[in-house]
C-alpha cells in the first residue's frame, strides 16, 4: 500500500488553491472545482462540496471543515516561519523544539485546518 495524498474538500476551491500554492511554492492544476498541488511525496488534492455531493449525495452530512492537521516536512522550520509571516497567515504555535526530535510550527488554511511545518532536529 502507498499513500499518494490527501483531498481537502472546501467550499472555496480557488481560494484555498491559491493559499496552498503560495505557502508550498508550487502551482495548483485544475480548475474551480478541484485542483491538484504536486508535492514531494504525496500530492494535496482540493474538491468542492457541491461537486463531492453531486458525486455521493448525502456524503458531506455531518462533515466539518477544520478539524484535521496537515504535515509537510520542511528543510528549516525557521526559514519558513520567516516567509509565512509575510503572507500573513493565522500562526497557532511558534515555532518548537519537540522532545521527540522535531521541530514546528502550526498555522491554520482558510479553511480553519491546521497545517504543521516540520523538520528533524539532528540529536
Amino acid at each position: 500500500m502507498e499513500f499518494i495524498g490527501i483531498t481537502l474538500i472546501t467550499k472555496d476551491v480557488p481560494n484555498l488553491a491559491k493559499f496552498y500554492s503560495n505557502v508550498l511554492g508550487v502551482k495548483a492544476e485544475g480548475n474551480d472545482v478541484h485542483v491538484e498541488l504536486k508535492t514531494e511525496g504525496a500530492s494535496l488534492a482540493i474538491f468542492s462540496t457541491e461537486s463531492m455531493e453531486r458525486m455521493a449525495p448525502h456524503s458531506m452530512r455531518d462533515a466539518g471543515c477544520g478539524s484535521c492537521s496537515i504535515v509537510f516536512r520542511v528543510k528549516d522550520v525557521d526559514a519558513e516561519y520567516e516567509k509565512l509571516k509575510k503572507l500573513e497567515v493565522e500562526f497557532v504555535k511558534p515555532p518548537t523544539t519537540h522532545s521527540w526530535g522535531s521541530r514546528s510550527f502550526w498555522f491554520r488554511d482558510p479553511d480553519n485546518n491546521i497545517v504543521d511545518f516540520m523538520s528533524p532536529v539532528n540529536q
